[in-house]
C-alpha cells in the first residue's frame, strides 16, 4: 500500500496542476471568443475581394496590358524557379495538436514537390514553425520574427505580403503557397496548403469576367491587386491564430478533465490506505488488550 503522506502529496499536486489548467483554459477561451469575433468579421471582406480579383483576372487573360504593374502576379514570371511556402505556427505550445497538424499538411505537400522534382524556398512565421524547420534541417529563406500574433496588425500582414511578392516578381520563386490553420468551427480546424501566387483565373462565366473597367485597367488593378493580396495575408493570420487558441482551450480543457480523474483515483488510493492504517491500529489495540 503507498505510503499516506506521499499519496496526501500527491493529491495536492494534482490539484495545484488542476488549477493552472483550468486557469489556462478560461485564458484561452476569452482570446478565442475576440480572435473569433476578427475572423468571421473580416471573412465576407476577405470573400468579397478574392471574387472581384478572380473575376477580373478575366479581363487580364485577354488584355494582359490592362492590369498594368500587376499582370505579372497572374502568371508565373519564372517557372522553373523554385515554389515559395509560407509556414504559419505558433509562438507558443501548449495548444494541443495545432502545430503538428500544419506541420505534417506542410510535409504531405512538400514529399508531393519532391516526388515531381521540384525545389521550395520556405518562409516561416511563428517560434514553433521555426523550430520545425530547424528540426527538418530545412533552409529559411525568411523567418517573420517580428509579426506578433498575440495582437495582429494589418501593417504587419502587408509587409508580409510586399515581401513575398517582392521574390515572386523577381522570378525567384515561380509559385507561393500559404500553409495555415484554417478555422470553420470551436472544435473544427483545417490545417491547408493553398495557393497565394500566382492569382488563380476565374471560370470563364464567373463574376466580372466581362466587365468593363473603370477607371482605367492599370489604375484599378495596381491599387485592388496589392490591397487583395494584404487581405489573404491578414485573414490567413486571423484564422490560424483563431485556431490555436481554440486548439489551446481543448487541450487545456482535457487537461483539466485528466487532472480531475486523476485526483479522484489518487483520493481513493489515500482513502484505502488510511483505513487500511486505521484497521490495522485497531487491531493491534484489541490484540494488547486481550493479551492483558
Amino acid at each position: 500500500m503507498a505510503n499516506i503522506r506521499d499519496l496526501r502529496q500527491r493529491i495536492t499536486s494534482v490539484g495545484n496542476i488542476q488549477k493552472i489548467t483550468r486557469a489556462m483554459e478560461m485564458v484561452a477561451t476569452t482570446k478565442l471568443r475576440r480572435f473569433q469575433e476578427h475572423t468571421v468579421a473580416a471573412k465576407p471582406y476577405t470573400h468579397e475581394i478574392e471574387e472581384l480579383v478572380r473575376g477580373l483576372s478575366g479581363a487580364v487573360a485577354s488584355e494582359p496590358e490592362s492590369a498594368g504593374d500587376a499582370a505579372p502576379l497572374f502568371s508565373a514570371p519564372n517557372p522553373d524557379a523554385p515554389v515559395g511556402v509560407l509556414l504559419i505556427g505558433s509562438d507558443r505550445g501548449l495548444c494541443g495538436a495545432y502545430n503538428a497538424s500544419i506541420q505534417r499538411a506542410l510535409e504531405e505537400y512538400l514529399d508531393g514537390l519532391r516526388a515531381d522534382g521540384r525545389e521550395f524556398r520556405l518562409y516561416v512565421i511563428g517560434r514553433k514553425a521555426m523550430d520545425h524547420a530547424k528540426r527538418m534541417n530545412y533552409t529559411v529563406e525568411g523567418y517573420f520574427d517580428t509579426v506578433n500574433l498575440e495582437a495582429i496588425d494589418f501593417s504587419e500582414a502587408a509587409a508580409v505580403s510586399n515581401a513575398l511578392v517582392s521574390a515572386f516578381r523577381g522570378g525567384q520563386l515561380s509559385e507561393l503557397k500559404l500553409g495555415f490553420t484554417s478555422f470553420v468551427s470551436m472544435v473544427k480546424y483545417d490545417p491547408k496548403v493553398v495557393t497565394f501566387l500566382p492569382i488563380a483565373p476565374a471560370e470563364a462565366d464567373g463574376p466580372a469576367s466581362d466587365a468593363i473597367l473603370e477607371p482605367g485597367g492599370p489604375e484599378l488593378l495596381g491599387r485592388l491587386v496589392p490591397r487583395y493580396l494584404e487581405t489573404r495575408i491578414y485573414h490567413a493570420l486571423l484564422e490560424s491564430v483563431t485556431s490555436e487558441y481554440a486548439s489551446r482551450r481543448f487541450a487545456m480543457k482535457n487537461a483539466t478533465d485528466a487532472a480531475g480523474d486523476m485526483k479522484k483515483d489518487i483520493t481513493r488510493l489515500y482513502n484505502r490506505a488510511r483505513q487500511a492504517k486505521i484497521t490495522a491500529e485497531i487491531t493491534e489495540i484489541v490484540s494488547g488488550a486481550e493479551a492483558l
